[in-house]
């Protein structure tokens, strides 16, 4: 049975850092495209970062060398560092993964996280 949980979210003040962190149970893991989404209130949800069974990553443009995404296979867990956070960076982030070959898409429940002074 497949999930994914999310920690790490909060409220920080405009410029600070914020790591999120999303734990996978399950099988599979290593050879998943795992990831990170978010969805602010009234948009629609979008791809912030990913990385691959080959540690392959791609970045949305408005985190490019902000955020960093990286995964331990050992640990199941995939994370997320975020640095000069911005107020439009306020969204609930979700943990994503999607299967390989099949393409099973999985969602956490997702963090709350809140750039604001």
């Amino acid at each position: 049975q497949v999930q994914l949980v999310e920690s790490g979210g909060g409220l920080v003040q405009p410029g600070e850092s914020l790591s999120l962190l999303c734990t996978y149970s399950g099988t599979l893991f290593r050879s998943s495209l795992m990831g990170w989404y978010r969805q602010s209130p009234g948009k629609q949800r979008e791809m912030v970062a990913t990385i691959s069974s080959d540690l392959r990553t791609e970045y949305a443009d408005f985190v490019k060398g902000r955020f960093t995404v990286s995964r331990d296979n050992a640990q199941n867990t995939v994370s997320l560092q975020m640095h000069g956070l911005k107020p439009d960076d306020t969204a609930v982030y979700y943990c994503y993964r999607r299967r390989a070959f099949i393409g099973t898409e999985y969602w956490g429940q997702g963090t709350q996280v809140t750039v604001s002074s």
